[in-house]
């Protein structure tokens, strides 16, 4: 793997968290968070996907599902982690078993929720409108889709609370820009950078929404249960077809050729991102050199 790749790498699992960033390398997880005095704590943990350690599972489509179960529960706990930074010392001794099962449960109905807002409400629907041609009903399905991922950002962005961590999502983006470009990153210079990156989750979103357009216009239109059944057994297979457009985005000639299909998802990304106080960028370089301690010590 080049240098440049093992760079692109690193933001699959790179993300926002509560005050804090998360970056994922090959090799290494690590989450950074500000603390209420205004320190910095760090959580570093080696870490190597399923997909690296076998084969059989770094195959296109099948990784990509993979990669997002393990982001899924990375996730929870470097959420739990910087959740706990939050709380007073005493208080965080007394709820530390307590976070970690509020997280997990929050995920969970996270993913629940998910499902039922952008794959079964929108199919139910769908179905109510009454369309019989198979294209038809997966069009506007898909319509539907897109209007909800559209309305459910628009309403995380009118929440106060969310405005820090779009500040640190667009910190982490950042970061990851000014890393790829220049190798080692400063406050200084990763301010330069766009706070809009092809490679983020926003943009996954609305390639998830094409995919599962193009996936189900291919199964027709849906009669009874057992048909709802085998569409909804897809959406790993879609969120693994996805995975792989998004990390295709980071190839040069992608860039050049493709790069107006990425455009919607940047565009939604300013949204989804706020730009970020230095400090903020300085949580998330410490992040990004902890996720490459091993590479620095080789080096």
């Amino acid at each position: 793997m080049s240098e440049q790749q093992d760079r692109t790498h690193l933001h699959v699992g790179g993300q926002a968290v509560i005050e804090g960033v998360m970056m994922r390398s090959p090799t290494r997880l690590a989450t950074a968070v500000r603390t209420p005095d205004g320190g910095i704590v760090v959580k570093a943990e080696r870490f190597v996907s399923l997909t690296k350690r076998h084969r059989l599972l770094n195959i296109p489509v099948v990784r990509g599902a993979i990669v997002l179960i393990e982001t899924f529960v990375v996730a929870v706990r470097a959420l739990s982690f910087s959740a706990e930074q939050a709380m007073a010392e005493e208080e965080r001794k007394e709820k530390k078993g307590n976070t970690n099962i509020q997280m997990t449960l929050t995920v969970m109905a996270a993913l629940v929720i998910g499902f039922g807002l952008f794959f079964y409400l929108p199919l139910k629907l769908t179905e109510w409108i009454g369309f019989q041609s198979g294209f038809l009903f997966n069009l506007v399905d898909g319509l539907i889709r897109l209007v909800f991922i559209f309305l459910y950002i628009f309403l995380i962005t009118r929440w106060k609370e969310m405005q820090r961590i779009f500040e640190y999502h667009g910190a982490e983006h950042k970061t990851i820009y000014a890393f790829e470009a220049e190798g080692e990153v400063s406050p200084e210079t990763a301010m330069r950078y766009s706070r809009l990156h092809p490679r983020c989750s926003t943009s996954f979103l609305l390639i998830v929404v094409i995919v599962s357009l193009l996936l189900f216009i291919m199964l027709g239109r849906p009669e009874g249960a057992m048909d709802r059944m085998i569409r909804f057994s897809f959406i790993p297979v879609i969120a693994g077809v996805s995975y792989e457009v998004l990390k295709a985005s980071a190839r040069p000639s992608v860039q050049r050729y493709l790069g107006f299909v990425f455009w919607p998802g940047m565009l939604l990304q300013r949204l989804t991102t706020r730009e970020p106080s230095p400090d903020q960028i300085e949580v998330a370089i410490t992040a990004l050199n902890a996720s490459l301690e091993d590479k620095l010590l080789e080096s």
